[in-house]
């Protein structure tokens, strides 16, 4: 679909999305005013999540976040829906050998790198329980979910996008906008994913190194350049991460999937013996039919003193 028919199905859509932004209000307002109850918690937990639909940098934040509450010494899980998974009814403690197909990319990555409980549950209420429960947290963090008020929380975060941001500022489903942009102004803090904005949190992705998704071998940053290397990624923004390789110097043949894609052998055969580099996120997903052809670039969210420290003294 070419952008000037995009655009013309976005606005016949207006009417549906005026509808979807009468229902979302409204739930908010049935939970602010009690008649839907919330869940409170005795201990404190965080949200992560963002007011729009796709991805906008939110589990590398996570990641970032768990790791440093974890060297000041607490007991840290997660909690997640588990999107893209097959996982449905109660709780699903993810480990790090189950398949993402079941659990979803995102929560198999947390748990993968930062070895800390993760709980999926669709009432993400009751996964904070069983963390609870089960696991003896006294700090759990919930990747995504802004908008389940059902859950309590002692801080949110809004990721955004720093390149997109709210796209056309329509709502679902003309838009990308599951809440109004004034919802921003209710949250702890903003962070903003890739960009300088005012009153907004700057933050990035750094890469680290390049890490060989069979034998963990890792290769310093300059490691593939002025090499033609396959570039897949399966993430909301794809072209951050293809442009991020032709900042390291590669000379990356780009192969675009949709967010959450499930990858198969299949899909990773391509003409040219050349090396392919993935993101994390989609190495979870290729674990089974990995060869040693495939690497990954590990990232690390960029996250100032100064926000982790008010981060922790709101807590």
């Amino acid at each position: 679909m070419d952008l000037n028919t995009r655009g013309i199905v976005n606005y016949l859509l207006l009417p549906i999305a005026g509808v979807f932004y009468l229902l979302s209000s409204l739930r908010r307002r049935l939970y602010r005013i009690g008649l839907i109850a919330t869940h409170h918690f005795d201990v404190p937990v965080i949200v992560v999540g963002n007011i729009t639909v796709g991805g906008s940098g939110k589990t590398p934040i996570v990641i970032a976040l768990v790791n440093y509450f974890k060297q000041q010494g607490k007991q840290v899980g997660v909690v997640s829906r588990g999107y893209g998974g097959a996982h449905q009814q109660g709780s699903l403690l993810v480990s790090q050998d189950i398949q993402a197909s079941k659990s979803g990319d995102e929560p198999l990555l947390i748990a993968t790198q930062t070895q800390v409980p993760v709980i999926i549950n669709k009432d993400r209420s009751q996964a904070v329980k069983d963390l609870i429960t089960n696991h003896h947290v006294d700090l759990i963090i919930s990747d995504d979910g802004l908008q389940h008020y059902a859950m309590g929380r002692s801080v949110e975060i809004a990721v955004v996008d720093g390149q997109r941001r709210f796209g056309n500022g329509f709502f679902l489903p003309a838009g990308p906008l599951r809440e109004s942009e004034s919802r921003l102004k209710s949250v702890d803090f903003v962070i903003n994913n890739g960009a300088l904005y005012a009153g907004e949190i700057p933050s990035g992705l750094v890469p680290k190194a390049f890490i060989n998704v069979v034998t963990n071998e890792q290769k310093p940053l300059d490691f593939f350049a002025n090499q033609t290397c396959h570039a897949i990624a399966g993430i909301g923004h794809p072209q951050r991460f293809f442009d991020s390789l032709v900042e390291l110097g590669v000379n990356a043949q780009n192969h675009a999937f949709a967010d959450h894609h499930l990858f198969t052998q299949k899909d990773l055969e391509f003409e040219g013996n050349y090396p392919i580099i993935m993101t994390a996120k989609d190495c979870v997903k290729c674990k089974d039919f990995a060869t040693q052809q495939m690497w990954y670039l590990q990232v690390d969210a960029d996250l100032s003193d100064d926000f982790l420290t008010k981060l922790t003294n709101k807590l």
